[in-house]
Formats: structure tokens, sequence, C-alpha cells
């Protein structure tokens, strides 16, 4: 095998498949931290594959002589990122894998390709997407995704498809994210359900987020019959086994109405929470008191450190207090688009009630052009 290759655009391609090795691999599958360079078709394609996830890229290169070789990947990216900035020439010699940059040059060992396993194909195409509009609402939604690997289904975002209409959601117990979108399917009755590996969606989307990019996204079955989601687009391509499990009824969750409504100002907002939670201790929340045409927030209790900031905002009900973890609030502010947040809450009778209910943050909208993307947040008790 011989190649040549631009820098940049081989060390990109290898840092990004790279992202996909497993941080440790059993003695007896040595190959799985590997990195594949398939030198056989008319461009060059890097690839990882650890039985869950496969990561490929491919980039332009002038192929002499075509072949493949495996080699350990993570030194791989380590030295590619490191070369300096001139074309790379890439041939194996023998065992051995050599890369030749200006001045510098490298030798590797490789594996045997025969051992790697063969990496599953994209399943059928089941429709398209901007890519950045894509990758925003994955972003939008996976925040709320839980990270404890002991509940799994907790740790995917469920891809709901429905004609036209893409639903994405994401919960960790504490906060549910949802949000709907445009695509375009391939079957205007196009429709299914996947739960996705929620880090996983995030990186491949947002490494198919470049402008004017279309993601192409697949739902199917693997070769020995298991779920699959398939992303292609930017010359990249990720498949991935689906979560396995029961997603909970979100739906159920998010009240068909909110009688009680507060708006503010999100930016404003966004610091004053950020300089109130400086004395909350860890995990401790910040109460937001709710009062017509103000909002004060306030951390920090007892003889200990105490922050206070009052705001202007909108708000026409019984005064009410509520608790969030300020983590969590500020999460929902970064991910909300529009200039102003609203918070909605369930109960117009009782502010009690109300505080203790989950709150629904959107960003402004309107009754013909409703938000698209709606996070709830469970409250925390205050003590009396």
């Amino acid at each position: 095998m011989r190649f040549r290759v631009e820098r940049d655009e081989f060390t990109e391609a290898v840092a990004w498949a790279a992202r996909t090795l497993p941080t440790r691999a059993a003695a007896t599958q040595q190959v799985l931290s590997g990195l594949l360079l398939d030198a056989t078709g008319p461009r060059l394609r890097v690839a990882a594959f650890d039985y869950e996830v496969a990561a490929q890229a491919t980039v332009e290169a002038t192929i002499t002589d075509e072949g493949q070789a495996l080699v350990p990947g993570r030194m791989l990216a380590e030295i590619t990122k490191a070369l300096p900035a001139a074309p790379i020439d890439v041939s194996t010699d023998g065992a051995s894998l050599v890369l030749a940059c200006g001045n510098a040059r490298f030798t590797l060992r490789t594996w045997s390709v025969s051992e790697y396993p063969s990496l599953p194909p994209l399943p059928p195409v089941t429709g398209h997407i901007e890519g950045k509009a894509f990758a925003d609402a994955v972003g939008q939604v996976a925040v709320a995704a839980g990270k404890d690997d002991t509940l799994p289904v907790l740790t995917g975002v469920r891809m709901e498809i429905d004609g036209d209409t893409l639903t994405l959601a994401a919960t960790d117990r504490y906060r549910l994210a949802v949000r709907t979108l445009k695509w375009r399917p391939e079957s205007p009755d196009a429709n299914g359900v996947a739960l996705i590996p929620a880090r996983t969606l995030q990186d491949t989307a947002k490494s198919m987020s470049a402008g004017g990019v279309e993601v192409a996204i697949a739902l199917g079955t693997g070769p020995s019959g298991e779920a699959l989601a398939g992303f292609a687009g930017n010359g990249r391509q990720t498949t991935t086994r689906l979560v396995d499990g029961q997603f909970p009824p979100f739906r159920k969750l998010l009240p068909d109405s909110c009688p009680l409504l507060a708006q503010a100002e999100k930016g404003p907002l966004t610091e004053a929470v950020k300089r109130v939670a400086l004395v909350a201790p860890r995990t401790a929340p910040v109460k937001l008191s709710f009062s017509p045409e103000h909002l004060v927030l306030e951390a920090g209790t007892g003889g200990e450190a105490q922050a206070s900031e009052t705001l202007p905002a909108g708000y026409d009900g019984p005064e009410l207090a509520v608790a969030f973890n300020p983590s969590y609030l500020l999460d929902a502010l970064t991910a909300i688009e529009s200039d102003q947040v609203e918070f909605g809450f369930a109960s117009a009778d009782d502010a009690e009630v109300a505080a203790a209910k989950p709150a629904i943050l959107t960003g402004k909208g309107t009754d013909e052009d409703p938000p698209d993307y709606r996070y709830l947040l469970m409250p925390i008790r205050l003590n009396s």
C-alpha cells in the first residue's frame, strides 16, 4: 500500500475516527484499538469499529499501490497531529507502516487485517436533514440524557420518525428535553423509533454540521439482525447499535397547558443564575421567586455565603417560589434559542402546588407558532 494525502484532511479524519476507539481493549481484542487504513477505493478510508459503533471517514488521496493496513489508532492520531504542514506519504513495508512528512519519518507496527471485524454497512436511508439543524437539535436534547451506565435506557436519545416530522427526546429522571423539527423522508409515510446512544449521536451530528451539508439518517438492521442507526454526511459515516430497553412514556410528563406563565430575558437571567450559584454548595439549589413584574434569585443559606439578584420579569399570578438545580437550569437556558425564556407552571390556583410540580421551560412562542423545544425541569423541595 502506498498513498499521498494532505496533512490537515488526514489528521482530521484520523482524529475523528479515533474518538470511537475503546479506551481499553482486552489482549484478545487488541485489533479493536486499531484504525483501519483502506486504500482500495478511489478515496482513502479511515475506519474504527468496536462492535458497537463503526466510524468511517473518507479523504482524497493519491493512491499509488492499493492495500489495507491496521495500525495502533491512538498512536497514529498523536503522530498525525504533530506532523509539520506538508503532504504525508504513507506506505507499508512488510509488517510496518511508514509515514513521511517533510523531514519527519515514523514507522509503526501493523496488525493482521484479517483479524479485524467486518464493518456493518449503512442501513437503507430513511431520510435526509440539513446537518447544522440536526446538530443543533441533538445538542439541545442530549444535554438531558443520563450519564449513569447502570441505567442504559436513560443514556440514549429517543428518535421518532412520523412522516416529515422528527422528534428527539432525552431524560435522566430529573429533566426531560424534547425537540421537534422537519426533515425530508424518503417516503412520505415514513415512521420508526430508535433509541440511540446520546454520546455517539451528539459526536456524530456535530461532525456533520458544516454549512450546507446534508445528513442521511438510516434505521435498519445489521448483518446479524441487530438494530442499527446510521448517519452519513460530510465524508463521514457512523453506524451504531441501538440501546436496548423501553424509554419512559415522556409525552405523559408534558402538560397540555400551563396556566401560570412567567417570562424573562434569557441573557440577563443566565448571567444572574451563574452569579448567585457561586455561593451555592455543590448540588444546592437556586431559588426563584416570581411576583408581578419581578423575579428574585437567591442562593446560600444560614451562616454561609448568600447571594440574591432581582430581575424584571413578566408574570401575572400569585407569588411563587421554586428551586432548581442551577446546572440543570443553565443547561436549559443555553439550549433555548429565543432571546426570551418562558416558565410554565401547571397550577394557577395554588402556588405551593405549582412549585412542587415540574416546570416547562421554552423559548417565546405564539399560538400560531409554538416553541419546538421544551425542557421539563423537576424542582427541588425548599426547606420550610
